[in-house]
């Protein structure tokens, strides 16, 4: 499929009253216009012979305003479609900003606005209008992209959590309460009863969105349904995909599972819980084709927003935690998400997200000017593989296929900016190649290129094929795509490959908390008492799989680091029942029954596991403070966390700020002294001076030592234990 650039409508608006009429595709994201000219291609402007000789201006999206507030357009409804009965063929459910004299526009072309963030609107919009609405100068973009996959004990012990639930130097214990812990995952359990409280006499599922049930009458939500009751919910019992899916239950148990009768517990036991379970591609099988554009990055936003409501409307501060993510892209797909998820979280509205399992891939290649070339081997087990080059300079891609005699394909990427869509096509004997040129969302003047290598059989498995990009003095970026970078001895000085620059989506969010993996349980001992090994290494380091910053526009992230390797939490009975011979099941740590079901404790790793952790981290310290922000827990983290290498400088790409320490964020959210570094107590007979006295709860029960009320005993005044006398 033709991809269409920006320059070709530049020109045809230059060229004939009639060419203003097509659809001005620039303002819609790479993916929404692939969908959009397959839907409706003669709206579309097609291919032309002539170029201009010079690029238009791209510009770039205006930021958002951080002051507007998140609303829905009718509250409690969702709105109504224009046209309500009427056929209108396929929908999407994307982000549009409007002009400020725009409100009418949605209206105007039977679209449905969902939720509104300052001129941002989530809205369900025909694809038949979409062209049209390009050419009204009130729409300034419209976004929409969907490619989620899933980024998958002794957890409050590593991160010092214990002597939060004991009160410990504090004024109360904290376990959760009066918290809405959010989940937006795939695969949940609703019946586990480790969503329940350790005694089973409460429920703790307050609300769930199961975005692809297809129950859907009597809803006014955008896709699926929603159940508010514990009869409602007990009795659906599990997400749509729960027969197949296991992801969230395991998820879910990590951040706030009573652990039930067993040693694994979550970080905040006793949080209340509000759940969607959204759609990612290994739920494709469930999605009536009619529909599948509506599951985007804006049907996950219209799904934070829920939670936060739901937390708004029960009076509660909310943290939700998000372990899936997409590939960081240059195409701006993601601005309008991220403008909107800045306003969706605020003071006692915490988003945190996976990092990303790639940290063990070779993602990226730089070369820097003083080199006069860099590179790396390419394989995919497929006939295509795409990488994504970036850079202000001119420069040329070397392909070498190292058949019996090497075949040898020399571009130019800058003369794909002469072609009349950006697309410039070559091919070797063995090969072909085809490289798309548009400019970067985040700095317009540098131009980015997208590369597909084609090749008759699996890209560069046999024989290999290596990527080698050449120019004196240029500086150039190179990301994989999908597939992999390698090394092999046919040019064993193409090794330029490394691991770092792949963090996922929307974990790269300035407003959304990133999470990375540490390890320390190197394997566990199954059910069956086999040894089943994970190997990623041990004593708190980086986990091998935990994805690196810097983000695309050179960013620090991940925000911190948790342990993600050989965890063990609540795994779906339902799963349990459909899948009896899944090889999940061998790591199975324990099996039992509750209710009539068999339920099962589990072990997984991933990322996955580490931002439920903190996300149950984040909830004892909103119990602390309910009005935290995202700023207010960075700066936490940057005065707690552990340091988990002392060779590096923190914050780094590897661990953010280090290691979350839930104890010590605790005590520095109250400002709290830590007992266990006050040494031996001062007697002190005639204490005066007015200074705060603390118990050794840490509660403040005194201005002075000389308050008469404050009976003999030991206390924390000014940082050190002294003992008042009568």
């Amino acid at each position: 499929m033709n991809r269409v650039s920006l320059l070709l409508f530049y020109m045809l608006l230059l060229v004939s009253p009639a060419s203003a009429q097509q659809a001005q595709m620039g303002k819609l994201s790479s993916w929404l216009r692939q969908i959009v000219r397959k839907a409706a291609p003669s709206n579309l402007p097609q291919r032309r012979e002539a170029a201009p000789l010079n690029p238009p201006n791209w510009g770039e999206v205006a930021a958002p305003d951080s002051a507007a507030e998140v609303t829905s357009k009718a509250s409690p409804s969702w709105g109504r479609l224009e046209g309500a009965g009427e056929s209108r063929g396929p929908a999407v459910i994307a982000f549009i900003r409007l002009t400020a004299d725009g409100d009418e526009v949605l209206a105007e072309h039977g679209c449905r606005s969902l939720a509104r963030s300052g001129d941002i609107h989530i809205a369900e919009i025909p694809l038949s209008e979409i062209p049209q609405m390009t050419l009204d100068r009130r729409v300034l973009r419209i976004e929409a992209s969907r490619s989620n996959r899933l980024l998958t004990d002794s957890m409050a012990i590593h991160l010092n959590a214990t002597q939060a639930y004991t009160g410990k130097g504090l004024p109360s214990i904290y376990t959760g309460r009066g918290v809405v812990m959010g989940s937006m995952d795939v695969g949940f359990d609703l019946t586990h009863p480790n969503f329940y409280s350790r005694d089973t006499t409460t429920y703790r599922i307050r609300r769930f969105w199961d975005q692809i049930s297809q129950d859907t009458i009597g809803s006014d939500l955008p896709v699926g349904r929603d159940f508010t009751t514990r009869e409602e919910l007990l009795a659906v019992g599990h997400s749509r995909d729960g027969l197949d899916l296991t992801h969230g239950t395991h998820t879910l148990g990590i951040s706030c599972g009573s652990g039930y009768d067993s040693p694994y517990r979550g970080m905040a036991p006793e949080a209340d819980i509000c759940l969607v379970a959204n759609a990612v591609s290994e739920d494709l099988p469930y999605i009536d084709s009619a529909d599948v554009y509506k599951y985007t990055f804006a049907t996950d936003a219209l799904g934070f927003k829920y939670i936060f409501d739901y937390a708004e409307q029960v009076g509660k501060p909310c943290v939700i935690s998000f372990s899936e993510g997409s590939q960081q892209d240059f195409y701006g797909y993601d601005q309008l998400y991220y403008a909107l998820l800045s306003n969706l979280t605020g003071p006692g509205r915490i988003l945190v997200a996976a990092a990303g399992n790639d940290g063990h891939n070779l993602n990226y290649v730089h070369k820097t000017t003083d080199r006069r070339s860099a590179g790396t081997f390419m394989r995919r087990s497929a006939k295509t593989m795409d990488v994504v080059i970036k850079s202000a300079d001119d420069f040329l891609i070397r392909l070498v296929n190292y058949d019996s005699t090497p075949d040898t394909l020399l571009l130019r990427p800058r003369l794909a900016l002469q072609q009349p869509d950006s697309l410039l096509s070559d091919s070797a004997a063995t090969f072909a190649a085809e490289v798309y040129a548009y400019p970067s969302s985040y700095i317009p003047e540098e131009t980015c290129y997208d590369l597909t290598v084609s090749c008759p059989s699996k890209v560069g498995v046999s024989p290999r094929l290596s990527i080698e990009l050449v120019g004196d003095g240029a500086d150039i970026e190179m990301w994989r795509v999908n597939g992999h970078f390698d090394t092999f001895e046919e040019n064993p000085r193409l090794s330029d490959a490394i691991t770092a620059h792949y963090i996922h989506s929307p974990s790269t969010a300035p407003s959304v908390i990133s999470v990375g993996a540490t390890t320390y349980r190197d394997h566990i001992v199954s059910l069956a008492g086999d040894t089943m090994t994970y190997w990623m290494g041990t004593g708190g380091r980086r986990a091998d799989f935990s994805s690196m910053g810097p983000t695309f526009d050179g960013r620090i992230k991940p925000d911190c680091v948790a342990p993600g390797n050989n965890i063990i939490s609540s795994y779906s009975s339902f799963f349990r029942e459909t899948h009896p011979d899944s090889n999940d099941l061998l790591w199975d740590v324990g099996v039992f029954d509750f209710n009539g079901r068999t339920y099962s404790w589990t072990s997984n790793s991933g990322t996955s596991s580490s931002a439920p952790a903190v996300g149950g981290a984040i909830a004892l310290w909103l119990q602390a403070c309910p009005t935290l922000s995202p700023a207010d827990v960075l700066g936490v983290l940057q005065r707690t966390c552990r340091h988990p290498s002392a060779a590096l400088d923190y914050p780094n790409n590897e661990y953010g700020y280090g290691e979350i320490d839930v104890y010590a964020g605790l005590l520095d959210i109250l400002g709290l002294p830590n007992l266990d570094d006050i040494g031996e107590p001062v007697s002190v007979s005639a204490p005066a001076g007015a200074a705060a006295v603390y118990n050794l709860q840490g509660q403040r029960v005194a201005d002075s030592l000389s308050d008469a009320s404050l009976p003999a005993g030991l206390y924390i005044r000014q940082g050190h234990k002294v003992v008042k006398k009568k």
